[in-house]
């Protein structure tokens, strides 16, 4: 899906995944995993990437996992942005989503794009929770 920069488009997001999943069999805790963690992901490019109106998400399952990347269209051009999040308090308003995104998923990866500014969040959420 690609999808413009605005708020409206992350939760259209979560819907559109959790209600394919839910057809493809996926059970509701591991579908909610992937909605919380793909929800985090859009708000962060939702935030940050400020040099593009669009973003993209890709998801595919194979049968054992789930995987999901989520990709920016730009913004500061490096995925320190992303990093913020590891000494956040848990009490604290904001930067919880990289803390939350780890401890729903396996494999989280987040990577500078090589063709232009932006990054890409990669996870992966195994079908057995």
């Amino acid at each position: 899906m690609t999808l413009p920069r605005a708020a409206e488009s992350a939760p259209l997001v979560r819907h559109t995944l959790d209600a394919s999943l839910r057809g493809l069999g996926v059970t509701s805790d591991v579908r909610a995993d992937i909605a919380l963690a793909v929800g985090e992901a859009c708000a962060n490019v939702i935030q940050h990437a400020d040099d593009s109106r669009e973003y993209e998400v890709r998801a595919q399952m194979d049968g054992r996992k789930v995987v999901v990347d989520v990709i920016d269209g730009g913004g500061s051009g490096d995925t320190t942005v992303w990093e913020r999040g590891r000494g956040v308090l848990p009490i604290s308003e904001n930067g919880r989503g990289l803390q939350l995104m780890r401890a729903f998923t396996e494999e989280l990866d987040i990577t500078d794009r090589a063709d232009r500014n932006g990054a890409i969040v990669h996870f992966e959420k195994s079908l057995a929770g």
